[in-house]
């Protein structure tokens, strides 16, 4: 996905409502939704890889996403919008109390760039804060873990942006100073619910 192929505001409307509405579905015990991808635009129909942030009251509530496109992106965020209430095991399970208070966010991700680079100097040179999403992985483990651009808004610094994604990796936090790591970059388009006051 380019940035001319960037999804209209009505189609992210389209999401927030699905992933909105299987958030409630699946806190409630209740069978997830089927988006009926033959009524939904043709790029909602497409393979797309989408992440799915709930917060409350601003403090990130869950999160769960992917990085690779395996099934329409509608039916892919419907998957990981149950999945950020219910199974990020960072945190407990979403309550039903707790449903007017969150806010959704939808993160379309464009396809992984392989990001080379000769050092850690070099790689925060790369960077691109604000923009870049960006996947670490343990060669040697095949040790993982990523974070959405929007995370440079809490860690802005480079340097300790690697490092506490080398954390979440389960690395040591220094692991991307010492050792080559493989680094993909990639960028979003977020819809947030207070972006559609109406949805």
């Amino acid at each position: 996905m380019t940035h001319e192929g960037w999804l209209s505001p009505e189609e992210g409307r389209i999401l927030l409502r699905l992933a909105r509405n299987a958030v409630e579905r699946a806190v409630r015990g209740q069978p997830l939704p089927q988006p009926d991808l033959a009524a939904l635009p043709p790029r909602l129909r497409e393979p797309g890889a989408s992440f799915v942030t709930l917060y409350r009251q601003g403090r990130l509530r869950g999160c769960i996403g992917g990085l690779e496109p395996r099934f329409p992106l509608a039916q892919d965020v419907v998957l990981h919008a149950a999945a950020a209430a219910l199974e990020d095991p960072r945190f407990p399970p979403v309550t039903p109390e707790e449903l007017p208070a969150l806010e959704v966010e939808v993160s379309v991700l464009t396809p992984l760039q392989p990001l080379e680079y000769e050092g850690p100097e070099d790689l925060v040179q790369r960077l691109r804060p604000n923009v870049d999403g960006v996947v670490l992985e343990d060669p040697e483990t095949g040790a993982r873990a990523t974070f959405l651009p929007q995370v440079w808004e809490k860690l802005p610094d480079p340097y300790a942006f690697l490092s506490h994604l080398s954390l979440k990796a389960g690395l040591m936090p220094d692991a991307w100073v010492k050792k080559p790591l493989r680094v993909w970059t990639y960028q979003v388009q977020e819809f947030r619910e207070s972006q559609f006051p109406e949805t």
